[in-house]
């Protein structure tokens, strides 16, 4: 894609990941910043929660993936999948709002390799993610 269309891109993966039933269960929001990292927005839930309620690393190491896809995604014609991430949880967090950012580190023509970050809304860092996802043979709907 040329870098006019990312934009375009970008709006049409924002309304997919709007209408995902798991974003719309967690209550996630997606946006981009003018570096075309993508944002995932998490309000604090409770229901995510493990037994010392803080928030589970399942919940974070979702938002690090989806960080780095939605990050990958615009520069592909072909629907990507993820194919390893790494999650390493830093500190435990109660009763905050979180935000995930990814960042490509490397991209190929099949391949990008992004890194993504957790922070709290006051910005401490919670939650670091690397991962390497791939165009596959299925036609992008975006």
């Amino acid at each position: 894609m040329t870098p006019r269309n990312l934009g375009a891109a970008r709006e049409k993966l924002i309304a997919l990941f709007d209408s995902a039933p798991i974003i719309q269960s967690f209550g996630m929001k997606l946006s981009y910043d003018e570096a075309g990292r993508a944002l995932v927005r998490l309000p604090f839930n409770p229901n995510f929660d493990h037994a010392f309620h803080q928030i589970h690393g399942g919940v974070m190491a979702t938002m690090l993936d989806t960080a780095g896809w939605f990050t990958a995604a615009p520069h592909f014609d072909n629907w990507i999948a993820t194919v390893e991430f790494q999650t390493r949880l830093l500190e435990p967090v109660e009763k905050v709002d979180l935000v995930a950012a990814g960042r490509i580190v490397r991209l190929g023509k099949r391949i990008a390799v992004c890194e993504m970050e957790i922070r709290t809304a006051a910005g401490n860092l919670i939650a670091l993610g690397a991962g390497t996802f791939t165009a596959t043979s299925v036609a992008a709907k975006w």
